[in-house]
């Protein structure tokens, strides 16, 4: 049996990550995966999803040049070219991590494994059974999508974000049951490849995980898309006919009705992958691995992180947690830190927000007031004829530290790095207005909403 100081279990963001950081600290690990390296992210989320919104960005971008004197001729669109493209990123991503392994020297172990209680590791490939021992083991199986038991189900084909890549054309119309991150991207993506797309979501709004006012700002871009926005509407059941599939809701009115497409795309959530961990006997946080702030479990040596533990279910969150972990199965004490993890949103246009919100920042006893500067003010926003959304600031009154900012509009994933900085360096308001942006940019609204904090605002 071979032996390693660090088994990983799982070959995402945050599996890989863990293994090269346990490498470069002068541990001999293993790696372990089942299926493809990069995992959800690399392979059925992340990666292939914002091919496809640079994709629905471009499109978008081409029809509107048409009221900036820029014309050309009829738009043609190839699916099938579309997600050649898509296929060839993931390719030559996947290309790089195995190059990383192999450059590290960590042994990349091609099949399912299983963890037992003295810390063996079997892995199993097909027929092929292999046992492997490792002083520490680090989990990372992320998760699989949810998919509610809806009446009819078992009777009706429907796609899930692990799926909907496979479709090989594009439908005429799509159901998204379940308007959070992932279904308000795949809303984007498909209203702008001229597919009628409707939207089902329980709450009373869309990405009910972030603020009302980006929630507000959001819905309406999506509606001036064509996008039929159904909120505080149940699934009742769904049904097959012919070549249409019906989708039985009841509205907040307590009205049962219908509405058909073409294809159905289930994301109401995920749930952790437990197969690697059946016959521990793990300490649960609910569905949940429970972890302290070092990603240890409740068995010393086997650590475990990413949406096998909760949490923030962030691909950048998961390879946080893999450093965490691999320093101290690495014995180099380090505690998790979840003070600033910026949260983003790929639609069109982008959202992204860090650090404390105002409820949550009132709630832990904050004085707090916020300042908002709208990106129709600002010149880059204009020339670039993407002029919806704001940027907020969330600060301390008292002492003007910065607790949170939430941003909707262009390139907002992007400028959130500058207020995540400021956040962990504990910055003030006050610093980021003396900080000089340039111009034009984007980033000048952060400035902008920092002075009028201040009551020194400039274009406000």
């Amino acid at each position: 049996m071979k032996k390693f100081d660090v088994a990983v279990i799982g070959g995402g963001p945050g599996g890989y990550v863990a293994a090269i950081r346990a490498a470069k600290l002068g541990c001999t690990v293993a790696l372990v995966e089942g299926d493809q390296l990069g995992g959800t992210c690399l392979n059925r989320g992340c990666i292939p999803s914002k091919t496809l919104l640079r994709h629905a960005e471009v499109i978008e971008q081409i029809e509107q040049a048409k009221s900036w004197g820029i014309e050309t001729g009829e738009l043609r669109l190839s699916f099938e070219k579309m997600m050649d493209r898509k296929n060839q990123v993931i390719k030559n991503l996947q290309m790089g991590i195995k190059s990383l392994l192999k450059a590290e020297k960590i042994e990349h172990y091609r099949g399912w494994g299983t963890v037992g209680s003295n810390l063996t590791v079997v892995v199993q490939n097909g027929d092929h059974r292999e046992e492997i021992q490792a002083q520490k083991v680090i989990l990372a199986t992320g998760s699989v999508p949810f998919v509610p038991l809806f009446p009819g189900i078992e009777h009706v084909p429907i796609h899930t974000s692990d799926t909907i890549f496979d479709l090989t054309q594009l439908p005429k119309s799509i159901t998204i049951i379940g308007a959070g991150i992932i279904g308000v991207e795949f809303a984007c993506i498909f209203s702008s490849l001229n597919v009628q797309v409707t939207m089902i979501e329980m709450a009373d709004c869309i990405i009910p995980s972030e603020s009302k006012e980006v929630s507000t700002v959001l819905q309406r871009e999506l509606k001036k898309k064509g996008v039929n926005i159904l909120t505080s509407t149940k699934v009742k059941g769904l049904e097959q006919r012919d070549n249409t599939k019906s989708i039985i809701i009841e509205t907040k009115d307590r009205v049962i009705e219908s509405c058909y497409a073409e294809e159905i795309l289930v994301a109401v959530g995920r749930r952790p992958n437990l197969s690697a961990i059946e016959g521990l006997p793990l300490e649960m946080d609910g569905p949940f691995v429970k972890v302290n702030h070092q990603m240890e479990t409740s068995i010393p040596g086997i650590y475990a992180l990413g949406d096998l533990i909760g949490g923030w279910q962030l691909a950048h969150a998961a390879s946080a947690e893999g450093i965490v972990a691999a320093e101290n199965a690495a014995s180099i004490e380090r505690k998790i830190d979840y003070r600033v993890v910026p949260r983003c949103v790929y639609t069109i246009p982008e959202i992204a927000s860090v650090g404390l919100s105002e409820m949550e920042a009132k709630e832990q006893g904050y004085s707090v007031k916020t300042e908002t500067y709208h990106f129709r003010g600002n010149g880059k926003a204009l020339a670039m004829d993407e002029k919806e959304g704001f940027v907020k600031i969330i600060a301390d009154e008292k002492y003007g530290e910065i607790l949170g900012v939430v941003m909707i509009g262009p390139h907002v994933t992007e400028m959130i790095s500058e207020a995540s900085a400021f956040i962990h360096l504990e910055g003030t308001v006050e610093e980021l207005a003396n900080m000089i942006h340039p111009h034009p940019s984007l980033s000048e609204s952060l400035f902008e909403a920092a002075a009028s904090w201040l009551g020194k605002g400039i274009h406000k």
